[in-house]
């Protein structure tokens, strides 16, 4: 079964970057990695990252952390119909949600992060799951052409699919977008292009493999 290792992030300033996911996540630098880029974007870059935690006080928590690291709220946090979270966007530009399935608070709030969900918007869900699929990710969840998620092999980022506006409606930005997704995913599978233009790269090989 394959599954994403890492991601990186393209960031025109990885210095400031990666004070900003210190500051405001604590980010795991082995799953979320940094690297400098000046390609041309604008607009929605077609994915989002999810921060799954356990609890509403853990999210509000992070919440509040990335808003004073430079954060920009694009929604607060609150309830929904499955749960509880808000979503922020870097400095950088990427988007974050930060969420939990649970409603109420059952132990001391702590910043812990369970769970990172790359949510990858597409414009054929049905058929970008048949192209993960024949690159050996296993379908966990399929809700026909609106959602899919992959499972992950333990610690690994879990890979989803959602509809590109659908996605935009629930971060609440505009689909509108252009030039590069600033994101490369870090797979065993690597190296390809998927069909709405995410690059995915194979591990870099350590000097003794």
């Amino acid at each position: 079964m394959n599954s994403i290792d890492s991601v990186t992030l393209e960031v025109a300033d990885p210095t400031a970057a990666a004070r900003f996911y210190s500051d405001a996540f604590g980010l795991d630098r082995e799953r979320v990695r940094l690297r400098p880029s000046d390609e041309p974007t604008s607009g929605f870059r077609g994915f989002t990252l999810s921060l799954v935690m356990s609890q509403p006080g853990d999210v509000d928590a992070l919440h509040r952390a990335a808003l004073d690291a430079g954060a920009t709220q694009l929604k607060p946090a609150e309830k929904s119909l499955w749960g509880y979270g808000g979503v922020v966007q870097a400095p950088d530009g990427t988007i974050w949600q930060l969420v939990t399935s649970t409603k109420k608070n059952t132990g001391p709030v702590t910043r812990a992060i369970d769970e990172i969900v790359l949510l990858l918007g597409v414009a054929d869900v049905k058929a970008t799951k048949q192209f993960y699929a024949e690159r050996g990710f296993t379908v966990g969840k399929s809700f026909g052409g609106k959602y899919v998620e992959f499972k992950g092999a333990p610690g690994s980022v879990k890979l989803s699919l959602y509809k590109r506006k659908a996605l935009g409606k629930v971060t609440g930005v505009s689909t509108e977008g252009s030039g590069s997704h600033r994101i490369a995913l870090v797979s065993p599978a690597g190296p390809f292009t998927d069909p709405d233009g995410y690059v995915c790269e194979a591990p870099e090989r350590k000097p003794d493999e």
